[in-house]
C-alpha cells in the first residue's frame, strides 16, 4: 500500500499527464498539498504545548492560504519567509498564489464533496490605512479575501464587529472569534469557518443517548453519544495502546481519521508520536473490519490567535513591527500582521448517506471491535484526492454538564 504522502507530487504530475484521466493538481499545487500537511503536524505541535488550551481545531489548507495573503502583501525577505515556511522557497510567486488557490478551490467544493464548509476569510486595517488596487484585486482572486478598516479607539465596537461579520458569515455557528485585540496598531486577518461532515453512512437518529465523557479522571461531563456499527478501516496499536479509526465522508472524496488511547489520559504522549512518518505507519497498516463505532454528537467553537505560533515556524518579519514590510498592502510600509485569528464552528451530527443494509446479519459484522470515543482524542480531516488535511485537532472537552459523583 502505498504510503499517504509518498509520491505525492510524481503521482499528481501523472495525473495531469494521462489522457482521459480525472484531472489532478498541477505540480506547484500537488507540492503545496503535500506541504501543507508537514504545516499542519508543526503547527498543532507547537499549539498542543500551550497549557490552557483545551480542544484544538485548525484548518491547514485555510492558514496556507493565509500565509499566501501575507506573501502577496509583503516584499522581499518578508515575503520569502512565507515560502521557508511553507517548504516552498523555489516556487515562483505566481505559481505559490495560483497553486494555494488551486487547493483551497479544490477541497472547498462542498457541493462535489457533499459536506457543508462555509469559508470566510477577511483583512482588517486601521482606519489610517489605504489598501493598493492592486493587493485587493489579487487577494480576492487568489484568497477570496475580503478587506476591511477599522476604528480601534473604540476597542468594544471594533470586537463587536468582528464578532458580528464572523457569526453572519457562518450562518450563526460561530458566534465569537474574540473577546478583546490587544494589539490595534496592525494588520489583522481573520478566518470565520463552519464545518459539518455528511458521513458516509449515518448513523440513526433514534441511536442517541446521554453517556459520560471522562475530560480527566477527575471530571466527567454528560454528552450525547451517537452509535453505528459498520465497515471502517481500523487499526490498532498495541505497541502504543492507541486505535486508528478511519471514516469517510460522503462521496468518500474525505475521511475524518480518529486517533484514540486506550482509556482517558493527557494526550501529550500521543502528540508526540503525530508525525508525519507515524501517521504512515498507521494508515499502512489499517483493515476493514468490523467496528462498533460511539462517538460524541457535539457542535464545538475553536477560536486561536496563531500570530505567535507562525513566528515560531519562522514568520518573524511579517509580524515585527520594526521590520516587516507589507508595502503591496497599502504601497507603504506601514503594517505588520498584529493578529492572525482562526476560528472554526464544527460540528459531528447524525447525517449521512444510508447504509450498506446488505451486510446486516451476516458475518461480516460478527465480534466487532470497539470504538467508544467517552475520553479525549485526536483527530484530522484528510483529503484523499489532494492528500492535504482539511482540519487537525483534539477533542478534550466537549459540551456538557459536569457530573457530580455521588459520595
Amino acid at each position: 500500500m502505498l504510503s499517504m504522502w509518498g509520491n505525492l507530487v510524481a503521482l499528481c504530475l501523472v495525473a495531469t499527464t494521462v489522457s482521459g484521466a480525472e484531472k489532478g493538481l498541477s505540480s506547484h499545487a500537488a507540492l503545496l498539498a503535500d506541504n501543507s500537511a508537514s504545516l499542519a503536524l508543526d503547527l498543532y505541535q507547537i499549539m498542543a504545548k500551550e497549557k490552557m488550551t483545551e480542544n484544538i481545531l485548525i484548518s491547514p489548507v485555510v492558514v496556507a492560504s493565509s500565509l499566501g495573503l501575507v506573501a502577496l502583501g509583503g516584499k522581499s525577505s518578508t515575503a520569502s519567509q512565507v515560502k521557508t515556511v511553507l517548504s516552498a522557497s523555489k516556487v515562483k510567486d505566481e505559481q505559490l498564489h495560483a497553486g494555494l488557490s488551486e487547493v483551497l478551490t479544490e477541497v472547498s467544493n462542498s457541493t462535489a464533496r457533499n459536506v457543508t464548509w462555509k469559508i470566510s476569510n477577511r483583512l482588517y486595517g486601521p482606519s489610517s490605512v489605504n489598501f493598493a488596487d492592486d493587493f485587493v484585486k489579487n487577494s480576492k482572486k487568489h484568497y477570496s479575501y475580503e478587506h476591511s478598516k477599522i476604528n480601534f479607539r473604540d476597542k468594544r465596537s471594533a470586537v463587536s464587529a468582528i464578532n458580528e461579520w464572523a457569526s453572519k458569515s457562518t450562518d450563526g455557528k460561530l458566534s465569537e472569534v474574540t473577546k478583546n485585540v490587544e494589539k490595534t496598531d496592525g494588520a489583522m486577518i481573520v478566518n470565520a469557518m463552519f464545518y459539518k461532515p455528511h458521513w458516509d453512512e449515518q448513523f440513526h437518529h433514534k441511536m442517541v443517548d446521554d453517556r459520560v465523557f471522562l475530560v480527566s479522571r477527575s471530571l466527567a461531563l454528560s454528552v450525547p453519544m451517537m452509535h453505528r456499527t459498520g465497515l471502517y478501516k481500523f487499526h490498532e496499536d498495541t505497541t502504543n495502546h492507541l486505535f486508528v479509526l478511519s471514516m469517510p465522508l460522503a462521496r468518500k472524496m474525505s475521511s475524518v481519521i480518529f486517533i484514540m488511547p486506550y482509556h482517558v489520559e493527557p494526550l501529550e504522549r500521543l502528540e508526540k508520536l503525530l508525525t508525519r512518518k507515524q501517521l504512515d505507519a498507521w494508515f499502512s497498516k489499517m483493515e476493514d473490519r468490523a467496528v462498533a463505532i460511539s462517538l460524541p454528537k457535539t457542535s464545538f467553537e475553536v477560536s486561536h490567535d496563531l500570530q505567535k505560533h507562525l513566528a515560531e515556524l519562522g514568520l518573524t518579519e511579517a509580524v515585527d513591527k520594526a521590520k516587516a514590510d507589507l508595502s503591496n498592502i497599502s504601497g507603504k510600509k506601514d503594517l505588520y500582521l498584529s493578529n492572525v485569528f482562526h476560528a472554526s464552528a464544527m460540528e459531528w451530527s447524525t447525517e449521512g448517506n444510508p447504509p450498506d443494509t446488505s451486510i446486516f446479519g451476516t458475518d461480516k459484522l460478527r465480534n466487532p471491535k470497539l470504538f467508544y470515543a467517552d475520553h479525549p482524542f485526536i483527530f484530522l480531516v484528510k483529503d484523499n484526492k489532494t492528500n492535504s488535511i482539511l482540519f487537525i485537532g483534539r477533542l478534550v472537552r466537549p459540551k456538557g454538564d459536569k457530573i457530580r459523583d455521588e459520595l
